[in-house]
């Protein structure tokens, strides 16, 4: 049998085979109006054709807790039960594959407000869309952001009841498991870090003060998640920076809190903090990351980075670096890539019973 293929278990949630697809932005709803925020027929159709290519878990794109936690104007919100009702035609049909519907809740921080990046990814204002981004401290991310709003302690306190508040509604929604998003320089990872965190207060200077802000959110997530649901947290596990920035020694001891505090599982990303840090961008150059936590706490992880070869994909599952791997761009070229491998491994997937002349 396949590593890749064996289905994988958390708490009651049980999950077909390790092929997962991470939150990609799509940039696509409405920036404003009644539908704002809410999923249409493109992000349908996109989900929908990973899971009938046999994709164990789908987490859907990082998706605002407010409209302010946007990474861009066009991104998709749970923020109010419009876009409630339109995530449940996606999950409905996500569930009848045998796939699994995962959300990423995500605040955008400092790095909100930002165009379409075929249009240049560039900061816009209330002329396009745009707003005044938030972060733990007056420091913009680079040349030519904004500097952004430093949040009070009590603005802080609103948004751990925004995260809950999403958490609430993707229950509602349909969704099987919740993934906080951690990483990739938006609002919680501008606190872990000391390059993007100054504050003195709390919620800023050690270590401890620096994670407070994550794990009051995940409480707040996990209290008003059900027990018997699954809740991720992705994080970027370096800064990529050679001082001053958050660290792989720092993510492992972060890990075992995370766990502590009733995190399931560890997705497990680097960068997208620091504009210039230099990163050595290769096949697979962040299953180290995943592996070491893996190997050093009791956290299960996701590995993912330029994860692309089948054979890859399966030494990963079967040397245990990481316990799923997350394709992003291969799925984007390849919908049905999960069929092909097992194809080729020799393992079990779901095929529509449309498809099967094509088996």
């Amino acid at each position: 049998m396949s590593a890749l293929f064996e289905t994988y278990t958390l708490r009651d949630v049980t999950i077909p085979n390790r092929v997962w697809m991470p939150p990609m932005c799509q940039y696509s709803a409405a920036p404003e109006g009644p539908d704002a925020g809410a999923p249409n027929d493109w992000h349908f159709a996109h989900y929908a054709a990973r899971a009938a290519g046999g994709t164990g878990l789908i987490i859907v794109e990082a998706t605002g807790v407010s409209p302010e936690g946007r990474i861009s104007p066009y991104d998709l919100g749970i923020w109010n039960d419009t876009q409630v009702e339109a995530f449940r035609r996606i999950t409905r049909f996500l569930v009848s594959q045998g796939t699994v519907p995962a959300i990423q809740l995500a605040h955008a921080g400092r790095k909100a407000s930002t165009d379409q990046p075929w249009k240049g990814g560039a900061p816009v204002g209330q002329d396009s869309h745009g707003w005044q981004p938030v972060a733990p401290s007056a420091v913009p991310f680079a040349d030519g952001h904004p500097v952004p709003t430093e949040l009070t302690v009590a603005e802080i306190q609103e948004v751990v009841g925004q995260f809950a508040d999403a958490a609430r509604r993707a229950l509602a929604a349909g969704f099987e498991i919740a993934e906080i998003h951690g990483a990739h320089g938006y609002l919680i990872n501008e606190f872990l870090s000391p390059y993007s965190n100054h504050r003195t207060d709390e919620y800023g200077s050690s270590y401890a003060n620096r994670t407070r802000f994550a794990l009051q959110v995940v409480d707040a997530v996990r209290e008003v998640w059900p027990d018997d649901k699954p809740l991720f947290f992705r994080i970027s596990a370096t800064d990529w920076l050679e001082e001053d920035g958050w660290t792989a020694d720092d993510t492992v001891r972060f890990a075992a809190g995370l766990k502590a505090h009733g995190i399931d599982l560890l997705d497990v990303s680097t960068g997208g903090n620091a504009a210039g840090a230099r990163i050595p961008v290769g096949p697979g150059y962040q299953v180290p990351f995943a592996a070491r936590v893996r190997a050093e706490t009791t956290l299960p992880v996701a590995a993912v980075g330029l994860i692309t070869d089948v054979e890859q994909a399966e030494k990963i599952i079967a040397n245990g670096e990481a316990d799923a791997v997350l394709l992003g761009r291969e799925l984007l070229r390849s919908p049905s890539w999960a069929r092909h491998a097992a194809r080729e491994l020799g393992g079990d997937v779901h095929v529509p019973d449309q498809y099967h002349r094509s088996v």
